[in-house]
């Protein structure tokens, strides 16, 4: 059976199971513009002086200043929000679906912010079929992409975030809800996402892998989805899809009208002042009436709309707070912003509040939060630093500009792989500017002093080392570091500390912890230690050198010291003072698991073995260097040496075998070591003349 009819039965069986019934397209509807920051922070009973900044934002978020040209003053404030790019649009949605959002966008996605341009009026129904055809006509290649898989779809989009925004499923069981308990509902309503059924199966899941190239705003942010898992996604979001059919436009029977009539339409009415298209279409030359004219009860606010007007489906309480924000950018210049009001601005366009807080603002409803879990039992000891996204407080003294790149919009800026929610990029273009503002808002007025020359006497990373470790500070209790865990709860690694925090924030964090990062569970292990500051320059000394020191006490065991040819798949040639060999030794390890020891004081192999290498352990860790000890068995004492012996240093080959190089009561000599099956062929070279001997033990 091929997977069309399997999909097709899958349908129908999810739909007789009433699986539909609780899926996330069945979400309450919103008859209204949904911008989810003002619905979350705005109610009418909210005085002017509150409420004007809602309508400030309505203006930005339903890009009326995309049509409206603003004082100059307010360019920056209200810059408007490109909407989606339309380039392919055929390739994603069929007619019918592009005749609904044209005709009567609310009627065809509940809560969308896209206005309604068509009232009825004569030639208007010749219009949105001509607009039909033209996009129908705007077509793309869409990738291949990975067959979906319902159960994991749902699974992901419950915990990875998309239920900050979206509508959870009634049938989805949050983590830790018990299972006759009942699942509370969100308060405030969600983003909408009616017309995920209606694109097509692989345009879908292209559109989830790569949000960001068809909705540049970053309102739909990238959620770091590898294919699979989007079009898992896509699956679950497909359950039951059925093709909504366009019955109307059936009855009109309009007759073509021809995409290039559409694309003049397209251009007339000054569509590309929210879309982009990959065609060349220009905006309209026809200047749309500036915001400083407009009246606040005539177009779009007027209580009876005239025809041609857009229709955004407004509510009473948006439409107070757009007469509000009106008559404030008309009385004026924009008043000047703080860095603190800036960051508010930009997370509050952008919802990042719907999982962070930030100065006792946002962060997900407790209805959403349930539904943010962890994948690693020991951090469930964190209490909500575990599962939910940290506290945004500081954080623009907190983390270098390097890190932020990499959290915003790069790859690699996770710490914390418990966390089964991920942190989505929303694009450099919408964030790049927040870093400079969160450097300013957050700054101290007098940020503390911190020493990171590593030119001080106490800038020893081997101190720092010990301080971390389980009989200094043990900060390893918590923290892991490279590959290894903690000792206790999985709290972040501090592999990359020096990457991600600026220096003067980890002296402020160590000293003062509670003050610094209110909630956290870290101890103020620096009080009334005399020497805290140096201690603390110590520890960032050994995590500035990290990559080439030992782990600490706690977290490192015997077997980082060992030497294992056979997993690096190479020679391992290792100086020291070796058991069998004295002061003077050179072992020699291959890969096929045998072994040698040369000494170069008295120029001979000493010992031959077979199995494990040696552990350098106690050379790296204890400064009386006890001799290693061969670790294999099977060792075999070669016999000692004849003549008087000179040593000349050794040669690698191309396979990385070592041969020594000796006088031998006055003769040149080349001594080699190969392995090959039962032993080591040992291969002389005296005066040029080779002789061969095969050791078999």
């Amino acid at each position: 059976m091929n997977s069309s009819k399997l999909w097709t039965l899958f349908a129908i069986s999810a739909l007789f199971c009433g699986q539909l019934q609780a899926h996330p397209l069945q979400a309450e509807p919103i008859n209204h513009a949904f911008v989810y920051t003002f619905d979350q922070f705005h109610i009418p009973e909210d005085p002017d002086e509150s409420l004007v900044n809602g309508g400030l934002l309505l203006l930005g978020e339903l890009n009326c200043t995309a049509c409206h040209a603003v004082p100059k003053s307010w360019e920056e404030r209200l810059k408007p929000k490109a909407g989606p790019h339309l380039g392919g649009v055929g390739s994603r949605l069929d007619p019918d679906t592009l005749w609904l959002m044209i005709r009567s966008p609310q009627s065809r996605k509940k809560g969308t912010q896209m206005p309604g341009l068509f009232a009825g009026a004569e030639g208007d129904d010749e219009k949105v079929e001509a607009l039909v055809e033209y996009l129908s006509s705007l077509k793309q290649d869409v990738p291949q992409v990975p067959a979906g898989d319902v159960e994991r779809g749902k699974e992901l989009y419950h915990k990875v975030g998309c239920v900050a925004c979206h509508e959870p499923a009634q049938d989805a069981r949050p983590p830790k809800v018990a299972a006759e308990a009942e699942v509370d509902k969100p308060g405030n309503a969600s983003v909408p996402i009616a017309l995920a059924d209606a694109y097509a199966f692989t345009a879908l899941s292209h559109f989830l892998k790569h949000p960001l190239t068809l909705r540049p705003s970053g309102r739909m942010p990238d959620m770091r989805l590898s294919a699979q898992e989007a079009s898992d996604i896509a699956a679950y979001l497909h359950i039951g899809r059925v093709a909504e059919k366009a019955e109307a436009r059936a009855a009109l029977k309009i007759p073509r009208q021809g995409a290039e009539k559409g694309r003049k339409i397209f251009q007339e009415m000054n569509c590309v002042a929210c879309h982009k298209l990959d065609s060349p279409v220009t905006a309209t030359a026809t200047p749309t009436q500036p915001m400083k004219d407009l009246s606040a009860d005539l177009g779009c606010l007027a209580e009876k709309q005239p025809s041609g007007t857009p229709r955004f489906d407004l509510n009473d309480l948006e439409k107070r707070a757009l007469k509000l924000a009106l008559a404030l950018v008309q009385k004026g210049d924009a008043p000047k912003l703080t860095a603190h009001e800036k960051v508010d601005w930009q997370m509050t366009r952008l919802n990042c509040y719907a999982c962070h807080d930030r100065d006792g603002k946002g962060g997900p409803e407790d209805p959403r939060a349930q539904y943010f879990g962890v994948n690693d039992s020991g951090a469930e000891s964190l209490g909500q630093l575990g599962n939910l996204p940290p506290n945004l407080d500081k954080v623009g003294r907190k983390l270098t500009r390097g890190w932020f790149e990499k959290i915003l919009w790069g790859k690699d800026g996770s710490v914390r792989p418990y966390m089964d929610t991920r942190m989505p990029s929303f694009g450099s273009e919408q964030t790049e500017m927040m870093i400079a503002w969160l450097n300013a808002a957050d700054a101290l007025e007098k940020p503390l002093e911190i020493d990171v020359s590593g030119l001080a006497k106490h800038h020893r990373a081997e101190a720092g080392r010990q301080l971390l470790g389980a009989k200094g500070l043990a900060c390893v209790a918590c923290h892991g570091l490279k590959d290894r865990k903690s000792l206790g709860p999985p709290v972040i690694r501090l592999t990359h500390t020096v990457e991600r925090l600026q220096p003067e924030y980890f002296k402020e964090l160590l000293l003062n912890p509670q003050v610094t990062q209110p909630g956290t569970v870290m101890p103020p292990m620096f009080v009334g230690r005399k020497k805290a500051d140096q201690e603390i320059e110590s520890i960032w000394t050994y995590l500035r050198e990290v990559e080439g020191q030992s782990l600490p006490e706690g977290l490192m065991s015997s077997a980082d010291f060992e030497l294992k040819p056979g997993k690096e798949k190479r020679v391992i040639i290792f100086r020291s003072f070796i058991e069998g060999a004295g002061s003077h030794a050179i072992g020699v390890g291959f890969p096929g698991g045998l072994n040698a020891l040369f000494d170069a004081k008295t120029s001979r192999w000493t010992v031959i073995w077979k199995g494990r290498f040696l552990d350098a352990m106690s050379n790296w860790q204890d400064r009386s260097m006890p001799p290693i000890k061969p670790l294999g068995t099977n060792v075999k004492e070669m016999p000692a040496a004849t003549g008087a012996r000179v040593f000349g240093g050794y040669t690698l080959g191309k396979d990385g075998v070592p041969t020594f190089r000796y006088r031998e009561d006055g003769q040149q000599v080349e001594d080699t070591l190969r392995v090959v099956k039962g032993g080591f062929e040992r291969v002389i070279s005296k005066n040029g003349k080779l002789t061969k001997e095969i050791l078999s033990w």
